[in-house]
């Protein structure tokens, strides 16, 4: 069970010693190294730990899709946020994916991404949230015509233009390495077990998924949930440029710079097994995969890697940032339900700017007291 991206070898970085931290970052994936970058660059002492090593979880166990908005279709956001709200997050997940593409470098393509509609149902629902798109002044394209091998399968496809793909392990070292630059120190393999051990200090909870055992009464309502994912030998022709999303987002593959297809989803072949924070692969989800892709390229590839992260679900699909309740030096970001890549980076600027106390008027819909409210 090895990820793709994780294959790759890490640089090496700076190294930092901080004294008496003032922020103490628990994560070190996306939304850990960018809060604790924007916190250092706003001249606070800031220590990271992580009971890995850099983008060892989730961060470097995904498909590797850069994707805007909400994990719910933009018209669903907007039915439970209102008008003005769900502009606003989508604007800034744009703006996340802009600034993820100026500091990536090579670990970042910008190839837009295609929801695909497998039947009339889903066709009717992506273009509902198609004319919301442009009705609200959003980039969106309407697809309804295909090329092999994705013609005869698809009914049609909602096309996202700002959206793009990751080596996401790749992307959050670099982050690392620009907070370790900024001044962070960073700890790897080294797990946080209680807040008592901080001495005080400012304390940032970015494991998404990963059960911590820091964020008091809401621990384990940000639902652990597996994904896994597989990455074939290198195919020659280029077929999958762009992120493709079909079946709601049950199914979903690109091709790496290198060739390969890489494939993840089917947790519906056995929902019941999938809400975990055990990384195992699984045989009915794996043979599911497998299946899939040797149907969509007409034969058997080869499967070189398979792996599985761990996300955290959220029942209203919104992230989870703010201060834990409960707690006057706890903080919290997570609860991408799948879609961390962007909102995990956007969501660990944010939560600085939280703990900094400067005003952002995204955080009242975050706010992780609401996970209390919910039966």
């Amino acid at each position: 069970m090895t990820s793709y991206w994780l294959s790759e070898p890490s640089p090496p970085r700076p190294q930092a010693h901080v004294d008496e931290p003032e922020v103490v970052v628990v994560g070190g994936g996306v939304t850990g190294c960018a809060a604790a970058l924007r916190l250092a660059e706003a001249g606070k002492r800031v220590r990271l730990y992580d009971g890995r090593g850099i983008a060892e979880g989730a961060s470097g166990r995904n498909g590797g899709f850069a994707l805007r908005g909400m994990p719910a279709a933009f018209d669903v956001t907007t039915e439970s946020v209102g008008d003005e709200s769900a502009r606003a997050m989508m604007a800034w997940t744009e703006r996340a994916i802009d600034t993820i593409e100026s500091l990536a470098g090579d670990s970042f393509r910008r190839v837009g991404s295609l929801r695909l509609a497998v039947d009339e149902e889903e066709r009717h629902e992506l273009r509902t949230e198609y004319e919301a798109l442009v009705a609200a002044g959003f980039g969106a394209e309407w697809i309804e015509t295909f090329e092999p091998p994705l013609e005869g399968r698809f009914a049609a496809a909602l096309h996202h233009p700002p959206d793009g793909v990751l080596q996401p392990a790749r992307w959050v070292r670099r982050l690392a390495a620009l907070a370790s630059e900024a001044g962070v120190e960073i700890r790897e393999h080294t797990r946080v077990a209680s807040l008592d051990e901080l001495d005080g200090a400012t304390v940032v909870v970015c494991t998404d998924g990963y059960p911590s055992g820091l964020l008091g009464e809401i621990e384990g309502l940000i639902i652990p949930t597996r994904g896994q994912v597989i990455a074939t030998e290198p195919v020659p022709e280029r077929l999958f440029e762009v992120p493709h999303y079909g079946r709601h987002g049950f199914d979903y593959w690109h091709q790496a710079e290198d060739g390969r297809i890489v494939a993840g989803g089917f947790r519906d072949v056995s929902f019941d097994s999938e809400f975990t924070a055990d990384e195992q692969l699984t045989e009915p989800v794996q043979n599911a995969l497998h299946r899939f892709v040797n149907d969509l390229m007409g034969r058997e590839l080869r499967v070189d890697f398979a792996w599985a992260g761990i996300f955290g679900m959220v029942m209203d699909f919104l992230p989870v940032v703010g201060r834990v309740p409960g707690l006057d030096n706890a903080w919290v970001a997570g609860g991408y339900s799948g879609h961390g890549n962007v909102l995990g980076f956007a969501c660990g600027e944010l939560v600085a700017t939280a703990v900094l106390g400067e005003n952002e008027p995204l955080l009242p819909d975050f706010d992780p007291v609401r996970l209390l409210n919910v039966d």
